[in-house]
């Protein structure tokens, strides 16, 4: 039996994310997931893949807001109100989308252009502002927040378990940064899930997920290393790209709860 073990949200892209007991499952994705983002003076999107220190900066909820502060100094935060669908319109790059996305405020730009040691603003994606999934991999024009390019990831615990036992020192699964963690399957059996329900809501398996420079961060010091790539690429490189985790599109809006039943189909 297949089970969902952990679910987390990463509210504002490329900084750490949180774990939850439920989720809303939207259009878009897990309620709140990458509805955030920070982009430089020319709006394009900032990751960890050139700012390691975005690792740093933590969030948790906090009543009707997010707060976010430096992992080595909690006292140190700024608070963003959840409800943002008002402010100054901005034109916003991810890749190769460009979205329209509302500017959060100048204290909010203030203090991650402090944080991290240059220019740069927080946006929000409203529900106005629709980012289309890659037309090769679309069911349904189905849309997305600030992801890399969909909904949600799912990666099974016997996957990393794996890995790990080909690794001197072990990494959690923060490295991957999913939203579905599942237990009770084999090793990279996500690789295989290209139809499942959990809780009524119909999820398909559209795209191994590609792996980046990102899972070399330690997501704690936000210093770089040269593993899991190096393991990865031994037995999970396709085409020269490593593969680990499965992109899902779905059907459907609930709440999804750890301990859910993953049904395939």
């Amino acid at each position: 039996m297949l089970q969902i073990s952990q679910l987390y949200i990463y509210p504002i892209k490329s900084l750490g994310g949180f774990s939850v007991q439920q989720a809303a499952v939207t259009d878009r994705g897990l309620e709140y997931d990458r509805r955030w983002m920070l982009v430089d003076d020319n709006g394009v999107f900032l990751t960890q893949r050139i700012l390691p220190a975005m690792a740093l900066l933590q969030l948790e909820m906090a009543g009707p807001a997010l707060k976010v502060y430096p992992k080595n100094d909690k006292g140190n935060s700024i608070l963003i109100p959840l409800e943002a669908e008002s402010g100054d319109e901005m034109e916003v790059i991810v890749w190769d989308d460009t979205c329209s996305s509302l500017l959060v405020s100048k204290d909010a730009d203030k203090w991650f252009s402090e944080m991290l040691g240059l220019s740069c603003h927080l946006v929000y994606m409203p529900d106005s502002s629709l980012r289309l999934v890659d037309k090769g991999y679309a069911q349904n024009g189905e849309v997305t927040s600030f992801s890399d390019g969909f909904p949600t990831l799912i990666i099974g615990q016997a996957s990393l378990d794996d890995l790990n036992q080909r690794l001197s020192m072990q990494i959690p699964m923060d490295r991957f940064r999913p939203n579905i963690v599942f237990k009770g399957g084999r090793a990279f059996e996500e690789d295989e899930m290209h139809s499942f329900t959990i809780n009524g809501i119909q999820f398909a398996g559209v795209k191994p997920c590609a792996r980046c420079v990102i899972t070399t961060i330690d997501q704690v010091t936000g210093e770089k290393g040269k593993e899991p790539l190096q393991a990865l690429s031994g037995y999970r490189q396709v085409n020269n790209k490593v593969l680990f985790g499965m992109n899902l599109l779905h059907e459907g809006e609930d709440i999804i709860h750890v301990g859910d039943v993953i049904t395939r189909h």
